[in-house]
């Protein structure tokens, strides 16, 4: 099956009537789990960007808590898959302040791990990836958000 492009579909779903619409976002959230947390962001949380960047926050601070660091091996895979989260989240929100926001907090999260990250090279350098790509977007925002944005990225980099 070949699927239909964005400006098709827009096309079609205009046409159909309220109610349809309706029962078409039920069937996609019902489909997969992503599509079910990106409504859910769009229906409760896209009006207040404050309160999502907290709860992102606070999820990730406690994905942190619960890993398992028993060796660097674990903690690489956790840290991994808490950035895919962190990754998923900023895609949903679509806004470059929420990006930087939730990149800064992971990189400190990660800065502040126990065992120290200095000391395996590629949880370092997942950091020092992240810090580069803080600094790309960073520039893209507004002169004032630079400027403080910035400081905490000195901050994380001394």
């Amino acid at each position: 099956m070949k699927a239909a492009s964005v400006r098709e579909l827009k096309i079609a779903l205009q046409q159909q009537p309220s109610a349809r619409l309706v029962e078409l976002c039920l069937q996609l959230a019902k489909f997969k789990k992503d599509n079910k947390e990106y409504l859910t962001y769009l229906v409760y949380e896209a009006d207040d960007e404050a309160a999502y960047i907290r709860s992102v926050k606070s999820e990730v601070e406690a994905q942190f808590e619960e890993m398992n660091r028993k060796s660097y091996y674990f903690i690489k895979k956790s840290v991994r898959k808490i950035l895919r989260q962190v990754k998923k989240y900023i895609r949903y929100s679509k806004k470059k302040e929420t990006e930087v926001e939730l990149l800064l907090h992971f990189c400190w999260q990660l800065r502040e791990l126990q065992p120290p990250i200095s000391r395996h090279q590629l949880l370092q350098n997942i950091y020092e990836r992240q810090l580069a790509l803080l600094r790309k977007k960073i520039d893209l925002l507004h002169e004032d958000l630079q400027y403080d944005y910035a400081q905490e990225l000195r901050a994380l980099r001394e």
